[in-house]
């Protein structure tokens, strides 16, 4: 069971992102999905290390302003390791959308250190590297 909710977790961060078909990117809901204190780091030449809500306010910006439409970013491999309430999972991801009027495509890899919360499990840190 806990295999498929740390998979629900994830697959519902992902999807927070998603303003394709002129839907709203609901950039809010990570809130829920990380504990409060959680870390989120950019890895690479703008290494940035943020709390959620630096993380959330400039994306959540982005996807509602039009300069990033048609945006979407999806998980296409994983592996996932539970040992008792603590899990970590690497990710290999893809995204594209349309970036002021120029489309593009990327990829790269996450970690994610997952605990379990009396509420369910919860995202404790995250961290990413993007391929391009």
């Amino acid at each position: 069971m806990s295999k498929i909710e740390i998979d629900g977790v994830t697959a519902e961060f992902f999807g927070a992102f998603d303003n394709r078909d002129g839907r709203t990117a609901d950039v809010a809901r990570i809130r829920r999905l990380f504990l409060p204190g959680a870390i989120i780091v950019m890895t690479g030449p703008q290494f940035t290390a943020y709390t959620v809500e630096e993380f959330i306010e400039p994306r959540e910006r982005l996807l509602s302003d039009g300069r990033l439409v048609e945006f979407s970013e999806w998980e296409t491999s994983e592996r996932t390791e539970i040992a008792g309430d603590i899990a970590s999972r690497l990710s290999e991801y893809r995204k594209s959308g349309i970036r002021d009027g120029e489309p593009f495509e990327g990829g790269g890899t996450k970690t994610t250190q997952f605990v379990r919360t009396p509420e369910g499990w919860r995202i404790a840190a995250l961290s990413w590297y993007d391929h391009g």
